[in-house]
């Protein structure tokens, strides 16, 4: 189940990046949020002081209204919510705690409404951002949830130019009433080539489905400690708890080693070519170094944790807005069925000849559609509601149909589960001499059944849709 709440043990409030005007995020004011009623039987997180933490603002996108206004919901963490461990955020103090029933609006991400919860960027401590704190996050190396059949290196190539792609982000997003999958992760790779971006292409993006029974050889039966680990604790590690190694360059499996010094190791020739160039070739007889002298490879994306909120509830006027495009559609997509539009004008009505004129096309329709839907937060990098609503298109073009979405190797179909929204990009500097890899919106399609067939990491479905080119 998607988390949609974390207790907040003295966080201190996160920066903002540089060159973006930091502005708290709209939604209830200190008073409001230290007025919300928590469940009886929890007490008010420690160092929950009301305050709200700041988001970046992106320059090219207005803000809207607050999100949180109207709803009468536990408000765990200032300025949005982790996406961590329901099981463990919520139940911290003592199994009972944890049979505690959960919020409303953390119920959605299991199919258990039709919510959608909205996932933000920000930045995090380090220590929040590793596997042992079940965390949901964007770049960075993956934080792996269970350490056995991690995807290798064919199966994290591009399919089209065949190089190695990099982490882009993953969701910690458990499912209730499922013993098999206490802990759920889903973990997202993309190629670093622009080239590999053309329209329509659906090559260069990867999507893996991992999950553990709480009892497991990895974790904890208990949860994890809300501190951050003692000073001169090693940040990362390169070395997974069961032995296996991982590459210096991107983080996933690495089979390969350095033939000099037999303990740098790598997924890739490519991978084991940069690390080389970059510094590998002076700290390859220092091999006590091999793990404090990891130079930046330009590779991994910036590192941010995932935040939450529940996206506001359609106002009446905006429900009659989406009602008023979706007739328009319909009518122009009856004209175009007759044959020509042209002809068909002379038979309609003034007011529907007023509304057709609103949008000189489909597209440009569907393309407001989109806009209308995240005008309200328009820094949201992600959606998800599993099993509920389905993906907000940005385009009428290249939109799949069920049989564009296979089934999972266990023979049943795939159902929405979440999509990456473009806002993602401005946080991930990939530009490079004006190109950068693109998309409009990813969306990712995962087993109905919540298979578990090889105990591993089962590759999932994702979709690629473009941005059209015509809008603005």
């Amino acid at each position: 189940m998607m988390v949609s709440m974390g207790w907040n043990m003295g966080r201190a409030p996160a920066p903002a990046l540089e060159g973006a005007e930091a502005a708290p995020r709209p939604g209830l004011t200190g008073e409001q949020r230290n007025n919300t009623s928590f469940p009886p039987s929890l007490p008010r997180p420690a160092g929950h002081d009301g305050a709200s933490l700041p988001r970046p603002a992106l320059p090219e996108l207005d803000r809207g209204p607050g999100s949180l206004q109207q709803l009468a919901l536990p408000v765990w963490e200032p300025g949005g919510t982790r996406f961590g461990s329901a099981h463990f955020r919520y139940g911290s103090r003592s199994d009972d705690l944890w049979q505690c029933p959960l919020p409303v609006h953390a119920c959605c991400a299991a199919g258990m409404g039709s919510r959608v919860e909205l996932g933000f960027a920000e930045e995090a401590a380090p220590w929040r951002l590793r596997s042992a704190q079940f965390p949901s996050k964007v770049g960075g190396r993956p934080a792996w949830l269970g350490e056995s059949g991690l995807p290798g290196p064919a199966e994290l190539r591009c399919g089209r130019c065949g190089r190695p792609c990099a982490f882009l982000l993953q969701l910690y997003a458990p499912l209730p009433g499922r013993p098999d999958a206490f802990h759920r992760g889903l973990f997202v790779f993309c190629c670093r080539g622009p080239a590999c971006y053309r329209p329509g292409a659906q090559g260069p993006l990867r999507v893996f489905r991992n999950q553990l029974p709480r009892k497991n050889d990895t974790y904890s039966y208990d949860p994890p400690p809300e501190t951050p680990p003692p000073e001169g604790h090693p940040p990362m590690s390169l070395q997974l708890q069961c032995g296996a190694h991982l590459c210096r360059v991107c983080g996933c499996l690495g089979p390969k080693t350095c033939s000099k010094c037999h303990r740098a190791h790598y997924c890739s020739k490519d991978h084991q070519t940069v690390d080389w160039k970059l510094g590998h070739k002076l700290s390859c007889v220092q091999s006590a170094q091999l793990d404090t002298a990891i130079p930046d490879h330009k590779f991994l994306f910036p590192e941010y944790e995932i935040v939450i909120e529940s996206e506001e509830m359609e106002t009446p006027g905006d429900s009659q807005t989406d009602a008023d495009t979706q007739k328009d559609l319909e009518k122009h997509e009856e004209l175009e069925a007759a044959g020509s539009a042209s002809e068909g004008f002379e038979s309609l009505d003034e007011e529907v000849l007023e509304a057709m004129a609103k949008y000189e096309t489909r597209e440009d329709k569907i393309f407001q559609k989109f806009k209308n839907r995240i005008a309200a937060e328009p820094e949201q990098i992600l959606r998800y509601c599993r099993g509920g609503e389905g993906p907000v298109w940005i385009s009428g073009e290249n939109i799949p149909q069920m049989k564009d979405i296979p089934n999972c190797s266990c023979g049943a179909q795939r159902m929405f589960e979440f999509q990456v929204m473009p806002q993602l990009l401005n946080h991930l500097k990939a530009d490079s001499l004006g190109e950068s890899i693109d998309w409009g919106t990813l969306v990712v399609y995962t087993c109905a059944e919540n298979c578990n067939q090889a105990n591993g990491y089962m590759e999932e479905f994702i979709w690629k849709q473009d941005i059209p080119a015509n809008s603005t």
